[in-house]
Formats: C-alpha cells, sequence, structure tokens
C-alpha cells in the first residue's frame, strides 16, 4: 500500500516517553493506503476528571475498524506501590523497533485520538506485570494480530529503583 502523509513530510523527533493525552505517531489505513499521523495518546472520558483510556483490552472482541499501528523503541511498566515507582523498560530483543496494535477513532472537539490493544503479558512482562483478573480466549482474527511475544523477545532493564 502507498503510505500517504497528511500534511508535510514527517520530521519525527526521538522520545524518551508518551504519556496520556500526549500526542504520538501512529499509522493507519484510510482508503487505499497507509497514513502517518500525529494523534493524541488516549481516549478521553465523559468524566471530565477521569483520566483517559490508554490500554483497551482486546481479548474477546471484534475490531473490524479503527485499527492502526503505533512504532516504537521501547515501552515501560512500573511496579511498587509508592511513588517514585520501580521503573522498567522493555525492548525488543532482535530489533530497534517495533508496533503496538492499537485502536483510532476522531473526537468530538473535531480531534483524533488513540489507544493502545493489550492482551495477556508474555513471559518477558509477567515477572513484572503479572495478569490482572481472567483473560478470555480473543476470537480470530485479533487473536492472531494482537498477542505476546515469545519467551526471550524482549529485553527487561530496570530503569529506576
Amino acid at each position: 500500500m502507498p503510505v500517504r502523509f497528511p500534511n508535510l513530510l514527517p520530521n519525527f523527533a526521538p522520545r524518551e516517553d508518551t504519556w496520556p493525552t500526549d500526542p504520538a505517531v501512529v499509522t493507519r489505513r484510510l482508503d487505499n493506503a497507509v497514513e502517518l499521523a500525529v494523534l493524541c495518546s488516549g481516549f478521553p472520558l465523559a468524566k471530565p476528571k477521569r483520566r483517559p483510556v490508554i490500554n483497551f483490552r482486546s481479548e474477546d472482541r471484534k475490531l473490524p475498524k479503527g485499527r492502526r499501528l503505533v512504532p516504537a523503541s521501547h515501552f515501560f511498566e512500573f511496579t511498587g506501590s509508592k511513588s517514585p515507582k520501580q521503573k522498567w523498560r522493555f525492548t525488543k530483543t532482535d530489533e530497534y523497533w517495533f508496533c503496538f496494535s492499537g485502536l483510532w477513532r476522531p473526537m468530538p472537539d473535531d480531534g483524533e485520538a488513540f489507544t493502545l490493544l493489550t492482551t495477556e503479558p508474555g513471559p518477558d512482562v509477567a515477572p513484572i506485570q503479572p495478569p490482572k483478573g481472567r483473560f478470555a480466549t480473543a476470537r480470530k482474527p485479533e487473536s492472531e494480530l494482537v498477542r505476546a511475544l515469545s519467551a526471550g523477545g524482549l529485553t527487561v532493564e530496570q530503569v529506576r529503583s
């Protein structure tokens, strides 16, 4: 598919972190092309004082529209109950970058936002961020698209203790 840029050619600066409501680069299919776009991170909730939805469980859901990919070089998980929490960086073992699966949608204020799709933690993530509750079996093709990496697919590094 051809790649389409909505405005100018991209000049995306590297970022260490992306927090809820931060802009981030995503790819999405529009018509017969792939578009690179900068969207707001997290679906806002109707209640204004609630944090946006940045992770959306993919298990047992059909997701026919709004799929997208978010390129990244790493992601973080946090452990502990007191601030500052322990911070763990996960990188792909054999590749410099990868993509998260996610969803995007238009927002009422004429903007657009995205959220990341999550699944049961894989063997490299589970010791740091164990599964929360029961996980249902996802329907196809989502189960083939959104899945954890095999053991050893991620390198784990504690960056803050």
